[in-house]
């Protein structure tokens, strides 16, 4: 059986910093794949501005030429908010052990997260490094030197900031529906 890291989040919009973190999976040896797992809806959003198979759609487009990733419908295919250890329960039919990546600014929220304990037992976490927060020992820290979020990226498009693959798509799809929410 297979190990596997799981990168779940919203990826919306998806920019360089999910290119970055994907990239230091990539180099660590004890991962086979790395499973990119868009979500329906983030649990703890109410609602997300791209609609889910656009996400979806967008991480295949991106990440279909990177070694050892795939992308999962798991979540979007469910049609509704899930929790992250349904995923991992989902991942554990078929790998023996599942790394869960999450970024550093999700510590301080991860004692929220549906189950937490339960959670914790199953898998291994990777932080992403932030700046300014620290990661205790316990977690595999990955450094990422890129800070940036989806939400800033939204309130304000920049290009460069977008994953390369698809980007005039993605801020030309962005650029609109700030329009219309702001036209409102």
């Amino acid at each position: 059986m297979k190990t596997a890291a799981l990168y779940g989040g919203s990826f919306d919009p998806p920019h360089i910093g999910h290119e970055a973190v994907v990239k230091a999976l990539i180099d660590l040896d004890f991962l086979d794949e790395i499973i990119l797992m868009p979500t329906y809806l983030n649990p703890f959003k109410a609602a997300s501005c791209a609609p889910a198979k656009l996400r979806l759609g967008w991480l295949e487009n991106i990440f279909s030429n990177y070694k050892k990733v795939r992308v999962s419908s798991f979540e979007v295919d469910m049609n509704k908010k899930v929790p992250t250890l349904k995923s991992v329960q989902h991942l554990l039919k078929n790998y023996e052990k599942i790394y869960l990546v999450i970024g550093a600014d999700n510590l301080k929220s991860l004692q929220e997260w549906y189950k937490y304990e339960e959670l914790n037992k199953l898998v291994t976490f990777i932080v992403a490094s932030r700046e300014n927060i620290d990661i205790p020992k316990e977690f595999i820290k990955i450094n990422i030197d890129i800070d940036i979020s989806s939400s800033e990226l939204r309130k304000k498009i920049d290009i460069s900031k977008l994953a390369k693959q698809n980007s005039q798509e993605i801020a030309t799809y962005y650029t609109e529906t700030m329009k219309e929410k702001n036209a409102r």
